[in-house]
């Protein structure tokens, strides 16, 4: 079941991303981040009063923590795809699912021997079906910067939503997320001056994007409270190839020989993890 709840939760935040990428071509990129995180927020004060208020304050807290890497993470790579070189940016975030993989082991996870084989081969195919063998414009440093640090920041997003998910309740956990990285974004978006403009139509997709992100974010967390995180961290991380996919099927985006490769090498390893669970 927590193989289950991670791939769902790759193939919900894949749909919810590319929804969000589609928005940002044209829409101000705080107004989409800001908007979606709100409506997530008040999916979850919903649950909240139907559950009687109850929070604890531990899975809150390493909740929030999550949520202020997961702002800064998206931040940096959507700034990243703007000013650099996709196919140096894509890949490159796509590793971030290495952050939670070395921290759980480090802490004294240890699952099959197959199930984490598996799991690498998956992230290798991420990374693979991540790649653009066409674009080559942009300024290719600045751009691995900031892919480098959207990296880590959505790995420790990643580790620190499955801790509070072991520490706590989900809805403890993803309200904290949700209260971290909302209100960064939002102070982020002042400080800067960065527009937040939103058209009335917009809301409802915009709106859409978030419900969707925190849909993903709550399997995520059903997930990590009965699975191995070194596992279903990485599992949950192949969104970027439910983005290609999506892409393809969609927009009528080509996909390259080794972006194909990269979606087999990701399934492969999927099956590898699924035999071994």
């Amino acid at each position: 079941m927590p193989i289950v709840l991670a791939l769902c939760s790759s193939l919900v935040w894949g749909c919810s991303d590319f929804l969000g990428g589609l928005y940002t071509r044209r829409l101000p990129l705080a107004s989409v981040t800001i908007v979606s995180q709100a409506a997530g927020f008040a999916a979850l004060l919903v649950w909240l009063a139907a559950t009687g208020f109850h929070v604890g304050a531990e899975a809150f807290g390493l909740g929030a923590l999550a949520g202020i890497g997961g702002a800064i993470g998206l931040s940096a790579f959507y700034k990243g795809l703007a000013v650099g070189t996709m196919s140096i940016v894509s890949p490159v975030a796509a590793c971030g699912a290495l952050v939670p993989f070395v921290l759980a082991l480090a802490t004294g996870e240890r699952p099959a021997s197959a199930a984490v084989l598996g799991a690498v081969v998956a992230l290798a195919g991420a990374v693979l079906a991540s790649l653009d063998e066409h674009r080559a414009d942009g300024d290719r440093r600045r751009g691995a910067i900031y892919a480098v640090v959207s990296a880590i920041a959505i790995g420790l997003f990643i580790y620190f939503l499955g801790l509070a998910a072991k520490h706590g309740t989900a809805l403890s956990a993803l309200l904290g997320a949700r209260v971290g990285s909302l209100a960064l974004l939002v102070i982020g978006a002042i400080a800067l001056g960065m527009p937040r403009r939103i058209e009335r139509p917009d809301l409802p997709g915009v709106a859409l994007v978030g419900l969707l992100d925190t849909t993903a974010n709550c399997l995520f967390v059903l997930a990590s409270a009965t699975g191995f995180l070194a596992v279903v961290s990485v599992l949950g991380s192949l969104y970027p190839v439910v983005t290609v996919i999506a892409a393809y099927a969609v927009l009528g985006e080509r996909l390259g020989r080794i972006q194909r490769a990269g979606v087999a090498l990701a399934l492969g390893g999927v099956a590898v993890v699924a035999g071994a669970g």
